[in-house]
């Protein structure tokens, strides 16, 4: 993972999902400061922002750090604060991340996740020959971070070899620095920051 810059809320999306969105939790009674009811169903309006989602950050998921094409339909919106949690958070654009549908399935309503939004430059680390992914021993929040690598299985088989993969197609000489930095941009950060680019 890397740091994930918020992005402006689209100038529509008060009108489209959270007006939308609340006028709904008032007519099911749920109150916006506590957790949705167990089993209780909401209205999905949050969809109808996800093109913008996608566009504001560049199709690139949250935890994953790739570039994933919207045309694969692998991209979902991913509330941080889960919906169940907190009701309030389920219509805000600030609780949105972009992210692959896995890393959705595998965030769910966990709250032992770092925040992209909130995480530093560094905190995650690679070995890029194995696409190994680690926590920096440095940073004091160690334990946070094994935590979400461990949560999102970001240190499996396929994402090591998916990285590894990326970096490799680098160093044949198959793709340039600036198209690994659009679509890998964790393994383009890693690369530069140990002067391998």
């Amino acid at each position: 993972m890397i740091p994930v810059v918020p992005q402006p809320e689209p100038a529509d999306f008060d009108a489209k999902v959270r007006q939308k969105g609340l006028n709904h939790l008032a007519e099911k009674g749920y109150m916006l400061d506590q957790s949705l009811p167990e089993n209780s169903k909401v209205e999905p309006y949050w969809r109808k922002c996800m093109d913008q989602l996608y566009a504001s950050y560049q199709g690139t998921c949250a935890y994953l750090a790739i570039f994933f094409e919207k045309v694969t339909g692998a991209g979902s919106v991913e509330h941080f604060v889960p919906k169940s949690s907190l009701a309030g958070k389920t219509y805000e654009w600030d609780n949105y991340r972009l992210a692959t549908r896995k890393m959705n399935s595998r965030k769910r309503a966990f709250d032992d996740v770092l925040d992209p939004f909130e995480i530093g430059e560094g905190w995650f680390r690679l070995e890029l020959i194995s696409g190994r992914i680690y926590p920096n021993g440095s940073v004091s929040e160690h334990s946070a971070i094994q935590s979400t690598i461990d949560r999102l299985k970001l240190d499996d088989g396929e994402c090591r070899a998916m990285r590894k993969a990326w970096f490799e197609d680098y160093v044949k000489g198959n793709i340039s620095a600036d198209y690994l930095r659009r679509k890998s941009p964790f393994v383009w950060y890693e690369a530069n920051r140990q002067g391998l680019l």
